[in-house]
């Protein structure tokens, strides 16, 4: 509890990150604190997304996953 009061915000970023954290009192779990489900995106969002996503350059990202993959694996 005293890292919940002392440092809130960061707590509270490291949940919105997809941690789940127990907060304890005295060594004792006292409560649970996790992301809530995130609600399910429209159609004209998912489009509108879609239309100011950046252009992928093709052969860039080819060459990124040869430089990252090991092919022999």
């Amino acid at each position: 509890m005293r890292e919940l009061r002392n440092r809130g915000g960061e707590v509270l970023a490291e949940v919105t990150r997809g941690s789940t954290l127990v907060v304890t009192r005295d060594g004792e779990p006292v409560a649970e604190l996790r992301p809530l489900p995130r609600r399910p995106l429209g159609a004209r969002e998912l489009v509108d997304r879609w239309r100011h996503a950046p252009a992928v350059d093709a052969a860039r990202l080819r060459a990124d996953l040869d430089a990252t993959i090991d092919m022999s694996l």
